[in-house]
């Protein structure tokens, strides 16, 4: 009883220490930020405050107040009615969680989980997973695609 209890306070304890901090929030939106921003610019070779806006879901006030928080911290660099071009920073950042990305969607797609489940999963805890989980993930995901009859034994399930 006493260690269901003291796995239910440690629990607990996680629960309170992830929703505590308005600094992860924050960090978890500035990171979206910059994500948003890199695609745009791979896929259109820029990216405008009006094109955030809408991939963002937000007004385009709070992207040029976030924009200004991003150019303050050293991750873009944003002139009103110019551009938006990211700092070696601000990519690193990006390329980072467009890692973390990719290999929560190659997990999720050996679990079977459809591609759009997975994606929408993914931009709700891409965020919020310590390096050291991301590498063993990616550990666990080359050992599994190097042991194919393991793969089709779970696959069959």
């Amino acid at each position: 009883m006493d260690q269901m209890k003291s796995k239910a306070t440690k629990r607990l304890d996680s629960i309170k220490a992830a929703h505590e901090s308005e600094k992860d929030r924050s960090s978890s939106r500035m990171e979206d930020y910059l994500e948003i921003i890199s695609e745009l610019v791979e896929l259109k070779g820029y990216a405008t405050t009006l094109d955030i806006s809408r991939y963002m879901n937000v007004s385009a006030p709070s992207v040029t107040k976030m924009l200004q928080r991003l150019d303050e911290n050293g991750f873009l660099e944003y002139e009103k009615y110019h551009g938006i071009n990211l700092t070696d920073r601000g990519i690193q950042i990006a390329k980072g969680i467009r890692q973390k990305h990719g290999i929560l969607l190659e997990f999720f797609e050996i679990l079977g989980v459809g591609y759009d489940a997975a994606n929408e999963d993914i931009e709700g805890i891409e965020h919020h997973l310590n390096p050291k989980t991301i590498k063993q993930l990616r550990k666990f995901i080359t050992f599994l695609k190097s042991n194919p009859k393991i793969l089709d034994n779970f696959k069959n399930l």
